[in-house]
């Protein structure tokens, strides 16, 4: 007898499907279970992996061994920090200024000027024997090297010794029928201060007090010294004055005239037969030079330094007190000011001593300062990650 087979029963064939870049795939089998859909790719996703691991191990293996570009300079030009500007300070006293040439390159072609106090005229006393001996020198100049004309002493000059001792001025001995050389005499007029000496030789140079006192005020009118005013010789009245400003312009002028420059720098007299220390005892101190001391009821000064300052020229400095408490505190005061003006000038380091890689060159106007540039520590060669992550830095 025949018996018929049964087949199983099969359900619609499996049905896959993709999902971006992943593969579903199900089929049921004869009880209606989801069986695994083989999925036949066309091999391109094989392909592509293989490459891009077999790129990355090139590009690795490449990095890693590539031999490294040499190193670039890299260079600026450094500006050294020079600290904060010294502030001068101000000479006590009823005026006080100062000028400051020299050193162009640091304080520019105009230099330094500083002025404090008073700017009425005030009286000048001594210092009124700079102005004497100037207009005396333009009547009767004096070559290098010369002494000039001779001059002999009346009774009238012999008198004035009586006539200065009295009213407390300085004076010095002048014998009558004595004579010396103008030179000579300057020297106890700006050395000593001799008021009898700077009353005598004016009249000698003009012939009377009055020619004298009209070629003074024709000098001032001709170097613009308008404030400035000189009705007697030595500066023992108070009615000779001047202001800060213009005692500057005089001490200038005093220092351009060689002569005078080379007694005003004298710590004492070389007049024979005669003996004094300068009266300006600032000399020597601080590159000071001159010019001349006052004593009015305070203390007066007007001085000129050739100042050291480290640069290779000597700033030039002329500066001045009026109606200062006291000689000792002037000159303190002044030295003060000197001292500060010449701390402000002091090297700036470029760089330090050590390994030498190169040098670094400092410029100030024409002078140069170069020092050695050295390693902080050593140069660590580049790592793995460093190489990776720099590819156009790699092949030099």
């Amino acid at each position: 007898m025949l018996q018929s087979l049964r087949m199983p029963r099969l359900r619609s064939s499996p049905t896959c499907q993709t999902q971006g870049e992943t593969a579903i795939a199900t089929r049921s089998d004869a009880s209606g279970a989801d069986l695994p859909c083989v999925w036949h790719a066309s091999g391109e996703g094989t392909r592509s992996s293989g490459a891009l691991a077999a790129a990355t191990i090139g590009y690795a293996t490449w990095a890693l061994n590539a031999p490294l570009a040499l190193p670039a300079a890299v260079t600026r030009t450094p500006l050294p920090t020079a600290g904060p500007a010294v502030e001068l300070p101000d000479p006590a006293g009823a005026a006080s200024a100062v000028t400051v040439t020299g050193g162009a390159e640091f304080l520019g072609e105009a230099g330094l000027t500083q002025a404090s106090g008073s700017t009425d005229p005030l009286p000048m006393a001594s210092i009124s024997k700079v102005i004497t001996a100037l207009v005396i020198l333009e009547a009767h100049p004096i070559g290098a090297g010369e002494v000039g004309p001779t001059i002999t002493f009346g009774t009238a000059d012999h008198d004035l010794y009586n006539q200065y001792y009295v009213q407390g001025a300085t004076i010095a001995e002048m014998p009558t029928g004595s004579s010396m050389s103008l030179h000579d005499a300057l020297e106890l007029m700006l050395v000593t201060s001799a008021s009898n000496y700077a009353d005598a030789v004016s009249t000698w140079a003009y012939g009377s007090r009055a020619a004298f006192l009209g070629a003074a005020r024709d000098w001032l009118d001709r170097n613009g010294l308008t404030q400035t005013v000189l009705v007697e010789p030595t500066g023992i009245s108070p009615r000779n004055v001047s202001t800060a400003g213009e005692l500057i312009a005089l001490g200038d002028l005093a220092m351009a005239n060689p002569v005078v420059a080379e007694i005003v720098a004298m710590p004492a007299l070389s007049v024979p037969g005669f003996s004094g220390a300068n009266t300006n005892s600032l000399l020597g101190s601080e590159g000071v030079r001159g010019i001349k001391t006052g004593t009015p009821e305070g203390s007066n000064l007007l001085y000129s330094s050739l100042l050291d300052v480290g640069i290779g020229e000597p700033l030039h400095v002329t500066g001045v007190v009026i109606g200062g408490a006291g000689r000792d505190q002037v000159n303190r005061s002044v030295e003060a000011l000197l001292t500060s003006l010449r701390s402000g000038f002091h090297p700036v380091p470029v760089g330090s001593a050590g390994e030498e890689v190169g040098t670094v060159t400092s410029t100030a106007g024409s002078r140069t300062a170069t020092a050695e540039l050295v390693l902080d520590g050593d140069i660590a060669p580049p790592d793995a990650w460093w190489r990776l992550t720099h590819p156009f830095e790699l092949g030099g």
